[in-house]
């Protein structure tokens, strides 16, 4: 019973914020756009690389295949996130943006005590006084057997 009441409050915080706050919604005039690369768009995979409403560039989570491959770079944690963290850039270049416009991000991590060796190579892409909003969580499985995922928002000054 105590679950049902939790859950309940829970459902009612949610829906009194909404309420409260409203709730995000794309207005007639913006734009929704979806992006893929010409190698994603082969593979057919059942989601956009990225998508534009507004002002805001939401990019799917990263993991460090290889270009134009669904095989994982090598080299491990380190490898893995060198190669996520240049396919989110060319993504966020194809786009007309760079890191500097990224102001949050989600880390998933197979093994969360790599936790240091993904941060290592992670803040060498931002600059020390422009490092996202960031959540981070452990995963019990990630495609292709991948050791660290990454999600961003970015925002689009034009």
């Amino acid at each position: 019973m105590d679950t049902i009441l939790k859950a309940a409050r829970c459902l009612f915080a949610i829906v009194g914020f909404a309420l409260l706050y409203g709730t995000p919604a794309v207005a007639e005039n913006d734009q929704v756009r979806f992006y893929n690369s010409p190698a994603a768009a082969a593979a057919k995979l059942p989601f956009s690389q990225a998508v534009r409403v507004g002002n805001i560039l939401y990019l799917s989570g990263v993991i460090g295949v290889l270009p134009d491959k669904m095989e994982l770079a090598p080299g491990g944690i380190e490898g893995e996130t060198t190669r996520m963290m240049e396919n989110i850039g060319t993504t966020l270049k194809a786009n007309g943006l760079a890191f500097d416009d990224v102001f949050k991000c989600t880390a998933m991590l197979a093994d969360m005590s790599k936790w240091g060796a993904f941060n290592k190579i992670y803040v060498t892409y931002f600059k020390p006084e422009h490092l996202p909003a960031r959540s981070a969580l452990g995963a019990n499985g990630l495609a292709l057997g991948a050791q660290v995922e990454l999600e961003c928002w970015a925002f689009a000054r034009n």
